[in-house]
C-alpha cells in the first residue's frame, strides 16, 4: 500500500472543503506524503484577504461551524505544519482568476499544472472533492 495521497480540489462548498482538509491532516499526520491540488472554485479560498464562507450544501455544513470544528483553512494549515503535506495552485486556474502567487497564502507551494499534478501522483491514492 502506498504512503503517497494526492487530493484535487475543484469545489467550492465546504462540506467537500472540509472532508478534503480532514483526510490531508489526518494522513499528514499519520506519517504520509500529502499533496493537495486547489483549482476551480477551490482556489479562490486560499487567496490573500479572501475571507469568505464557503456555502453549505446541507445541514452538515451548517452544523460543522456551530459546534466548532476546525476550519478548513486551519487544517490545511496544519497538514503542512505537522507532516509532509504540500498545497500547489492550478497554473490555469491562477491565470483565470487573474491571481498571482504573490497573492495566495503563505502555505501554498509554486503554481503548478495539471500534467505535472498527475506525473507526480502517480502510483498513489487519489481523492478528489
Amino acid at each position: 500500500m502506498s504512503d503517497r495521497l494526492s487530493i484535487v480540489c475543484v469545489s467550492g462548498t465546504h462540506e467537500k472543503l472540509q472532508m478534503a482538509a480532514m483526510f490531508a491532516s489526518v494522513a499528514a499526520a499519520s506519517g504520509s506524503e500529502v499533496s493537495v491540488f486547489f483549482s476551480m472554485n477551490a482556489l479562490s479560498y486560499f487567496i490573500r484577504g479572501n475571507d469568505a464562507q464557503a456555502p453549505n450544501e446541507g445541514a452538515v455544513g451548517e452544523l460543522m461551524a456551530s459546534k466548532g470544528a476546525p476550519p478548513f483553512r486551519q487544517l490545511f494549515g496544519h497538514a503542512v505544519e505537522l507532516g509532509d503535506a504540500k498545497l500547489f495552485p492550478c497554473s490555469m486556474a491562477m491565470d483565470v482568476l487573474g491571481v498571482d502567487k504573490n497573492d495566495l497564502v503563505e502555505s501554498m507551494g509554486p503554481p503548478m499544472g495539471l500534467t505535472k499534478f498527475l506525473s507526480d501522483m502517480a502510483g498513489g491514492h487519489v481523492l478528489t472533492f
